[in-house]
């Protein structure tokens, strides 16, 4: 057993605030207007007056025991237990001493025993022993601890890319973050009811889309040159102009990309934003082949493949513009009309360029009532859906139909194959395999836009964490406020029902609106779409139908009444603002209502504050061979 030695001196200082001896603060206190010293205390200073000899260097803790045991008989004022008088004492000694040895000499394990109620130290020298798990614990919850506080982005002056509802969450447009840094998000925490109301949006950084930027002067790298005209392109005089008629000038940077590879004869897979001009990329080389060869009215030469009736009807609406000047001639095959109305398409003679949905076309070549032997060109338009499950099937039947060339020779002479171009803003992971069926994928030349799968930059998009059943009330504050502009807004729901009971709701709310979605019959359908386009009607609430593919120019305001299910959904609705040619760059309202519609948003957030590509989306594009061509 380890001694703690007691001195009076020590015992004096710990007892008394003051320092004085037994007998002075006995008259201290005894001076006191009825003041006494408390038991305890009274005890231990007669105590130690009648027993100095116990108070030496070479008392122990059993010693002041066995003698405080031997005559605390002979105190009749002791008002407590010998016991309780050597616990202060001991106390207040073993702190004092404690409190020196951490001054010199390093900490130990002590190890305290319980004798009789009373406690001893180890005589061994003090060593506490952590063990390293628990040191590993220990670390790992501070680390844990210090992720609650992570660092807020500074707001500089200047322009925000993200405004918040906390001023605190606002990121502007001059802050980068770090490849390790978390960003923090306004949708942290919007899973939760308390988060009811709040909102952030991600704010327009440039007035123009990606696709019409200056090309910057390879020659020359302190200027900019003049965008390029199509003429660059050694296309006809008379498609440019026609396309200055248009008030079509410059090149977008994807049809730049494009066009060259097509004008010679090379299978292309061009991957682009929406909104870039992708129609044109294809339309105006395949127009130019064709018034260069020799017509024929006994087979097609030209076949686009589209997702719906109303892109179809507006693919050869394109088509015709820029063709009819040649003599070409371009019809449309769409679907739900039966195969009575499909062959009257086909009584007087075979077109040039026929435009058909999956469903017709296959429809007609099993009726015989076309043959694609002799076809030059094959165009697979908006790819995302096209090889989607509801559509592959479909695609790998039409396919086997056509013979698709493989190698760049293939594609002239008299027994020339079609020459494959596949068109889209989104790929699934499908279509390498259904591709390498009919054609060798390292024949493709695959064109991929800078800004793929990336948040428009020229487009305002909003979020509002909201109640279900305030989405209608939100809704219709949404449309009076845009009411004055006169522009399109395109209102997006998850299904058919959904835009029916909408549709009914705002009539009766004096709201002027037209509605579609997939479930309609083709009758009811037809023209709906072109009607919005002509600006009969400003509000129009659909599904997902309209947002692929689409001509939106007069657009101004996307609202997403059931926020889209993938990342996919998303790019192609808010695609239906901001194009090439239209208004500007326009908005999108998104109304967050589910728990996994917060798990998008939060994605969406994280790629606007890294400004990188939607997560996930990365490795979706099927890359069929090496050769790769990246926009700079």
């Amino acid at each position: 057993m380890a001694v703690l030695q007691v001195n009076k001196a020590k015992l004096l200082h710990t007892m008394d605030e003051a320092g004085h001896d037994p007998a002075v603060l006995r008259e201290k206190n005894g001076r006191a207007q009825g003041a006494e010293l408390p038991s305890e205390k009274k005890a231990i200073i007669h105590f130690m007056e009648k027993n100095p000899g116990m108070f030496s260097s070479e008392t122990s803790d059993m010693d002041i025991l066995d003698d405080m045991g031997d005559i605390r008989h002979s105190f009749s004022f002791v008002l407590v237990s010998t016991m309780q008088a050597v616990k202060v004492v001991r106390c207040a000694f073993l702190i004092s001493k404690l409190s020196q040895a951490t001054r010199s000499s390093q900490l130990g394990r002590g190890q305290i025993s319980c004798i009789n109620g009373m406690t001893t130290a180890s005589s061994q020298p003090v060593v506490i022993r952590i063990p390293r798990r628990m040191q590993e614990r220990i670390e790992d919850i501070k680390q844990m601890q210090s992720k609650k506080f992570d660092r807020l982005p500074t707001v500089k002056p200047g322009r925000l890319l993200i405004r918040s509802k906390n001023p605190q969450l606002n990121q502007s447009v001059g802050y980068t973050l770090g490849k390790f840094e978390q960003p923090v998000l306004t949708s942290k925490g919007w899973k939760s009811n308390k988060a009811l109301g709040d909102y952030f949006s991600i704010n327009s950084i440039q007035s123009a889309p990606p696709s019409m930027l200056k090309q910057k002067d390879v020659s020359n790298d302190t200027a900019s040159a003049p965008k390029k005209t199509f003429n660059c392109f050694n296309i006809c005089p008379e498609l440019v102009e026609t396309l200055h008629s248009q008030d079509i000038i410059h090149p977008t940077t994807v049809q730049m990309q494009t066009i060259p590879k097509i004008l010679k004869g090379r299978n292309i897979l061009c991957a682009a934003e929406t909104g870039s001009g992708k129609t044109l990329a294809y339309l105006l080389p395949i127009i130019h082949r064709l018034q260069e060869e020799p017509f024929t009215d006994t087979n097609i030469r030209a076949v686009v493949i589209v997702p719906s009736r109303e892109l179809a009807e507006q693919v050869t609406s394109v088509a015709r513009s820029i063709s009819q000047q040649f003599g070409l001639v371009v019809k449309v095959a769409g679907g739900g009309r039966g195969v009575g109305n499909i062959k009257v398409a086909f009584t007087h003679g075979q077109p040039d360029v026929l435009v058909a949905t999956p469903g017709a076309l296959l429809k007609a070549l099993r009726k015989r009532f076309i043959s694609l032997s002799e076809l030059n060109f094959l165009v697979i338009d908006e790819a995302d859906t096209m090889f989607d499950v509801s559509f592959a099937g479909l695609l790998e039947d039409i396919l086997s139909h056509a013979q698709v060339a493989s190698r760049l020779s293939e594609t002239v002479g008299l027994d020339h194959k079609a020459q494959l171009v596949v068109v889209g803003a989104t790929f699934p992971g499908g279509v390498g395999e259904v591709l390498s069926k009919v054609t060798d994928l390292a024949s493709m030349v695959t064109v991929k836009s800078r800004m793929l799968h990336h948040l428009m930059p020229h487009v305002k998009q909003s979020f509002l964490r909201i109640k279900g059943a305030d989405k209608i009330l939100e809704l219709h504050q949404a449309l009076k406020k845009a009411e004055l502009e006169h522009k399109g807004i395109l209102v997006f729901c998850n299904s058919a029902s959904t835009v029916n009971w909408l549709g009914y709701s705002l009539e009766e709310m004096g709201v002027r609106q037209v509605r579609l979605q997939g479930e309609m019959p083709a009758t009811m359908r037809e023209g709906i779409f072109r009607n919005f386009q002509k600006g009969s009607v400003d509000v129009l609430i659909c599904t997902d139908i309209a947002s692929r593919g689409l001509d939106t120019q007069r657009v101004g305001l996307v609202i997403n009444y059931d926020f889209p299910e993938t990342h996919t959904d998303y790019i192609h609705r808010a695609g239906r603002v901001g194009r090439a040619g239209g208004f500007g760059g326009g908005e999108v309202l998104s109304f967050v209502t589910h728990p996994w519609d917060v798990e998008l948003v939060q994605r969406i957030e994280t790629a606007a504050r890294r400004r990188t590509s939607l997560p996930g989306m990365e490795t979706e594009i099927q890359k069929p061979s090496n050769k790769i061509d990246k926009e700079m």
